[in-house]
């Protein structure tokens, strides 16, 4: 059994959590929703302007583990972090060899800003104060 004070969630790991919520949410308007909207009023087909991929759904997977604290959360934080500072560091250094500031790489690029330093805040954390990522359940 826990005890109350092993149950208190970090205030800076809960910020974390709603940040990532907030990403989710930004990302899908920015990547999907709006691209969307901009093919059906263009009158072309509605899927024109859409970068498909998942990382919503991982980056909602992480927001869930900070708040549920599963076993995994510190390996998880660790993992996705460092996976997608190496991706979108790596993409930084293509698109800046030659930048195309179109609307949507401009939105792609801004994007990837906050989400590179949501992870480096993440990082920080697994790194640094690992006991706010501690599971709840022992």
């Amino acid at each position: 059994m826990t005890s109350p004070i092993e149950n208190v969630q970090s205030p800076w790991v809960r910020f974390l959590a709603h940040l990532f919520v907030i990403l989710v949410a930004w990302t899908i308007f920015i990547k999907y929703l709006f691209p969307i909207g901009f093919a059906m009023a263009s009158n072309e087909a509605w899927a024109t302007y859409i970068y498909w991929d998942l990382w919503p759904v991982a980056h909602l997977w992480l927001a869930w583990a900070l708040v549920a604290r599963p076993w995994y959360t510190r390996l998880l934080a660790l993992g996705m972090s460092v996976v997608e500072i190496l991706i979108i560091t790596t993409l930084f250094i293509w698109f800046l060899a030659e930048p195309e500031w179109s609307i949507w790489r401009t939105n792609w690029f801004v994007n990837k800003v906050f989400v590179l330093a949501a992870f480096f805040l993440v990082l920080g954390t697994a790194l640094f104060r690992p006991e706010t990522l501690k599971s709840r359940i022992r």
